[in-house]
């Protein structure tokens, strides 16, 4: 068996590490070969060789900001703690024009110069995305634009520099009111790092992901041209730009589309023995246009005490009954809902909820409710990242796997998979949710399946680094394999999100009909490929 998983780890809330992504996804493969090679399960460090004529150009560089060339090991770390690049330098800019100097510095160069450039967010990439081995990361918190701004007309907006956090974004927003309409699960990411991705969560299925939500962005493309770009003005990057993956430019400024905020959440989990019954009552609901306003879903897989575990945040309906339910050895499935109000509409609130409650096919004992802020409830996760910094348990490796799975089969996967391929889920959450496609644009450059509806499922696990047991890196590795496998084999038509490729080959596949797309606005924005380097989709020329 090896070392068993630390009881912390095991008892933690269900929505442990839930985020986006990265949304980040995870911030941040495939149908025929969506099975591509996985890394080696030590994590890789990579020490550059400095050039000095490198360095001496990037020093000569009038800049507002700076460059940091020694004492830089962050820049070759991120949330997914197993690729390790080190930089050539890192730039700490003040201003857009830093970025966009430094840019042009390297692709004025040509190829007589390898240097790449990638942009580090709040670093929540999870195979070294952000990471330019031997060129130049800049680290986009750093950034110090014009202050956020918020336009309160009849379709408010703020405007974001692309190094802003989201938990920022809300909590300015809030003062006048307002907040953006689409968020990913975990809110300590960078608006540009989401948006390179797509930034999905439980309100996706109703307003679509965040990259739906986007008036207009500010880029530096490859060139080291700055570039306004929205639907109606440069579209081509406008849409390239957003789940780009940074491959056509890195965004400094966002305007993000917003909504009157509510004040409280009602926030609801129920549990299903049986997947259809759960899959079915998801897909209701999504589909309904009086719905709830957060419909996500948790694979839970032989665990002990669970609603005993939901006590510390959540009331029972039915007490008695719900101490009497057993969910060791049960593979089971969480409905997790919310419903936005504001006291003053608390009674009408409670009326809608019963009266959608009581179309659902859920186990009645296990109906579990609270009521909670709505900052409280969008930054849920972040309690969750404080516990575990605290024991030690935050910056280990994160093997996650995220698949996009078609409508049609979600029960063929759900069945080979849950309580087969996988037979515990102590290792972290696993997620499972319907979104609709009309709501997402399809002149972006994210790639999901085609079907109307498709479900979202992510396996968010975390390893222990001296385990060679079931919750070590090489046994998720081989789990996250056979899951892939299976996907290939069993042609689920399936498309990863947060895509992660050896070969060029397997991102021709992934793109598919795309691909001639997002290579025509590479060589346009980015003939060189300076730009994302981590991504490993482009070799530099």
């Amino acid at each position: 068996m090896g070392s068993p998983a630390p009881a912390s780890l095991k008892q933690n809330n269900l929505l442990f590490l839930v985020f986006i992504m990265i949304l980040f996804f995870c911030s941040i493969p495939d149908t025929a070969n969506l099975c591509s090679s996985q890394s080696s399960v030590n994590p890789r460090t990579v020490i550059p060789y400095k050039s000095s004529t490198n360095i001496s150009s990037l020093e000569k560089l009038q800049l507002e900001g700076y460059f940091s060339f020694d004492h830089i090991d962050f820049a070759a770390r991120d949330f997914g703690n197993r690729y390790h690049f080190l930089p050539l330098a890192v730039l700490h800019p003040k201003s857009v024009s830093d970025i966009s100097s430094t840019v042009k510095h390297v692709f004025k160069m040509g190829s007589t110069s390898q240097l790449t450039v990638a942009a580090r967010g709040h670093s929540h990439s999870l195979q070294g995305q952000a990471q330019a081995h031997q060129g130049v990361v800049i680290n986009m918190e750093s950034l110090q634009g014009p202050e956020m701004q918020i336009h309160t007309g009849e379709l408010p907006y703020v405007d974001a520099s692309g190094g802003d956090l989201w938990i920022n974004i809300l909590h300015e927003t809030l003062k006048h009111g307002l907040a953006p309409k689409s968020w990913t699960d975990y809110l300590h990411l960078t608006v540009g790092g989401t948006l390179s991705n797509a930034g999905i969560s439980g309100q996706a299925f109703k307003h679509g992901p965040q990259i739906n939500n986007i008036y207009q962005l500010e880029v530096v493309t490859g060139k080291g041209e700055v570039v306004t770009c929205s639907e109606k003005q440069n579209a081509e990057l406008f849409y390239g730009v957003l789940g780009g993956l940074g491959q056509f430019g890195i965004i400094t400024r966002a305007r993000i589309s917003l909504e009157p905020a509510p004040k409280m959440v009602k926030w609801i989990r129920v549990l299903y023995d049986e997947f259809s019954k759960f899959s079915n009552d998801q897909e209701r609901l999504i589909s309904s246009k009086d719905s709830f306003d957060y419909i996500e879903g948790l694979v839970i897989i032989n665990r002990t005490g669970l609603l005993n575990n939901w006590r510390s945040s959540f009331n029972p309906k039915d007490p008695l009954q719900a101490s009497r339910f057993i969910s060791e050895g049960k593979t089971l499935y969480c409905l997790e809902i919310a419903k936005y109000f504001s006291p003053d509409e608390s009674d009408i609130m409670n009326q809608k909820t019963e009266s959608l409650l009581s179309e659902l096919n859920y186990i009645p004992s296990t109906l579990f409710l609270s009521e909670v802020p709505y900052v409280e409830f969008l930054d849920r996760v972040h309690l969750s990242e404080i516990k575990l910094r605290s024991k030690g348990l935050w910056e280990i490796p994160h093997p996650w796997l995220n698949l996009l799975i078609p409508r049609t089969k979600i029960n063929e996967f759900a069945q080979a998979v849950f309580g087969n391929i996988l037979t515990g889920n102590s290792n972290g959450p696993i997620l499972i949710y319907p979104v609709n496609k009309s709501k997402w644009n399809n002149r972006t450059s994210l790639i999901t399946p085609e079907e109307e509806i498709f479900y979202q499922v992510a396996f968010l696990s975390s390893a222990m680094p001296s385990s060679t047991g079931k919750d070590g890196l090489f046994h998720i590795l081989a789990q996250n394999q056979r899951i892939l496998d299976f996907c290939s084999k069993a042609s689920i038509g399936a498309k990863q999100y947060l895509p992660h490729y050896s070969t060029q080959e397997e991102w021709q596949t992934h793109f598919g009909p795309q691909w001639e797309v997002f290579v025509r606005r590479k060589s346009t924005y980015d003939p060189m490929a300076i730009l994302a380097p981590g991504q490993r989709i482009f070799r530099r020329k």
